[in-house]
């Protein structure tokens, strides 16, 4: 058995080591996501308007669109409800990541610029999507996940960022931005079975090794919201389970007695 200290799990590269070993993520995963760039660069347009699309589907995350972007001079929108696709400032944010040789690493995940939705959504499959088909390391010390590590802090609010260092305070919640990795995965995984140039067995090692750098980079954004242990939490929103909910509940769990 092997012996994980809780305290070692605050170091990025063990807490990397531990994840990847309980995973069991190998360079054969590596492999398979370098096999599947000729492929997937191809799609990030159609990812891009996907994940912009489904931004602007709703208030609470379009909401991140409408202050002014940095390099944007043009006329400003009032409210959410006149964001679109077309529109010129959500444009602007969609050709940076097509440009930018940076951010354009595809399966670089999820980072954002200005609004972390927004980019989130942007450098998600941009940034994300490239990075992620393109690394050769997915060793515990690789910059890769530092880089991941950081997206995580960045859309807490904490400062010590030179890239926001004159822009407001960048907070986004973990609900959203679980979700729209959820929905990036969801689009990536069809895009990946619908392909007729690999074989099943080809598609069920990129599928799998992306789940597991998928749920990696998963704690590298929680991580910096949940409360460690000893600090104080808000009051808990969740209400109590009803005598059904307990019920189903019991013994569910393999780390409940």
């Amino acid at each position: 058995m092997q012996h994980i200290s809780a305290t070692s799990l605050e170091d990025l590269p063990s807490r990397i080591s531990y994840l990847s070993a309980f995973l069991e993520l190998t360079p054969s995963d590596g492999e398979a996501l370098l096999a599947a760039k000729p492929l997937v660069a191809p799609l990030i347009p159609a990812i891009l308007d996907a994940v912009y699309t489904k931004l602007l589907s709703f208030d609470i995350t379009a909401k991140a669109f409408v202050p002014k972007n940095t390099d944007y001079e043009g006329e400003l929108v009032k409210n959410v409800h006149e964001l679109t696709l077309e529109h010129p400032q959500i444009a602007l944010r969609k050709d940076f990541l097509k440009v930018n040789p940076r951010v354009s690493s595809v399966f670089y995940m999820f980072t954002l610029s200005n609004a972390w939705i927004f980019e989130l959504g942007i450098n998600i499959s941009q940034n994300y999507l490239v990075k992620l088909v393109s690394t050769t390391d997915l060793t515990p010390t690789s910059p890769f996940w530092v880089y991941l590590n950081n997206v995580g802090i960045m859309h807490t609010g904490q400062p010590g960022f030179k890239h926001r260092a004159k822009r407001p305070e960048l907070r986004v919640e973990y609900i959203h931005m679980g979700a729209l990795l959820g929905h990036v995965v969801d689009i990536v995984v069809g895009a990946v079975m619908s392909m007729d140039v690999i074989d099943n067995d080809m598609k069920c090692k990129v599928i799998r090794a992306l789940n597991k750098v998928i749920w990696i980079q998963n704690d590298l954004m929680a991580r910096h919201y949940l409360a460690k242990s000893g600090e104080e939490v808000g009051e808990a929103v969740t209400p109590p389970l009803s005598d059904g909910e307990s019920e189903g509940a019991k013994g569910g769990c393999p780390f409940s007695g």
